[in-house]
């Protein structure tokens, strides 16, 4: 499995990918969609990366690996979750620094601890719909990538819905005071159990997708 990792790593994900957390920089903007920040990932890393792999054959050559199919699958599947953890952990560093220069809260969801949270399940929804979807085949992307996409924008449409709609839903996921972001810690918890079981549950599903898959 390290083995494998360090594959994906070396081979599939190019180094420019690692620069994509850095549009976690755009929560510094005033008043914006903050969850379109972090979807950079979705949008711009996510579908490269995986044609990428499908131009170099990386599916096939893999399985030819005295390797599991699913330990294929779950290279993947975690390679993708390190890179969504750490858009997260360098995202928090800029919600930090918004956190310390502005005042005055956002129209939509703050830039604070509960939508560090809220983010997680975001990419947790991604990778169920997305990852089970793919390894039905191991090499088409786009109809998967199109469905998870949507329901990933969907889920974070509702948010910001449940955030300038409903009152109670703002007094817990809205604020950016001391007092407000004590009362988040638990959807940041919340999110991280998720995501973690999300998208485990992910790779479950797409492990016996892929094993039916005849290559």
């Amino acid at each position: 499995m390290v083995n494998l990792l360090y594959k994906e790593f070396r081979l599939v994900i190019h180094p420019l990918f690692h620069l994509v957390p850095l549009f976690g920089a755009l929560v510094l903007i005033p008043n914006w969609v903050y969850f379109v920040a972090l979807m950079y990932f979705l949008f711009v890393a996510v579908p490269n990366i995986f044609t990428n792999a499908k131009a170099q054959n990386d599916t096939g050559f893999s399985v030819l690996l005295p390797v599991r199919k699913s330990d294929v699958v779950k290279s993947r599947v975690l390679s993708m979750a390190i890179l969504e953890v750490i858009q997260v952990a360098v995202a928090s560093i800029f919600v930090a620094i918004s956190l310390t220069i502005y005042r005055q809260g956002n129209f939509f969801i703050d830039a604070n601890i509960a939508y560090l949270g809220c983010v997680l399940v975001m990419y947790g929804v991604f990778n169920l719909v997305f990852f089970p979807g793919f390894y039905k085949s191991g090499h088409k992307i786009g109809i998967p990538f199109m469905i998870a996409l949507i329901v990933s924008f969907l889920f974070s449409i509702a948010i910001e819905l449940l955030v300038i709609l409903v009152p109670m839903a703002a007094n817990i996921l809205d604020g950016r005071t001391p007092e407000a972001l004590i009362r988040q810690i638990p959807v940041l918890a919340a999110g991280i159990i998720l995501f973690a079981g999300m998208t485990w549950l992910s790779y479950r599903q797409s492990a016996k997708n892929f094993e039916r898959v005849d290559l």
